[in-house]
């Protein structure tokens, strides 16, 4: 059997639309759909993000049980620098000391994990990461 990653839905406010839209065209998704409870995209290789307006308007908590965040790996650590900008000026904090180098989880000393992680203000935890050479 061959399988690969299709698609991912997240439930939300779909009041904050727009907070996604600009996040995801930062990052040079393409937008694949879009109406009054629905906005999805998709990357390069035909991976989907979706995200749907949310019958209950809970907010996650992220540090109980189910998905703690959504990581999207960037091409360049100047691009983790790119979208921790774009992403303050939409009002979101960056959190765990982020933007910053992860050397425990790079094979040798020659490449770096270098990341971001912010909240959507649904609480749905993002990672901008770059994997890689060091610049």
């Amino acid at each position: 059997m061959q399988s690969s990653f299709y698609h991912l839905q997240v439930n939300v406010n779909i009041e904050n639309k727009a907070w996604y839209g600009q996040l995801m065209e930062a990052l040079g998704w393409n937008e694949i759909y879009d109406d009054e409870s629905m906005l999805g995209f998709s990357d390069q290789a035909g991976v989907s993000l979706w995200f749907s307006d949310a019958d209950v308007q809970e907010k996650q908590n992220y540090d109980a049980f189910g998905t703690n965040h959504i990581s999207i790996k960037v091409s360049k650590q100047s691009d983790v620098d790119e979208i921790a900008k774009v992403v303050t000026e939409m009002a979101s904090d960056m959190l765990f000391d982020t933007p910053k180098h992860r050397p425990e989880f790079t094979r040798d000393q020659s490449e770096t994990y270098y990341q971001i992680m912010f909240e959507s203000p649904d609480k749905i935890l993002f990672e901008i990461v770059y994997i890689g050479k060091k610049d």
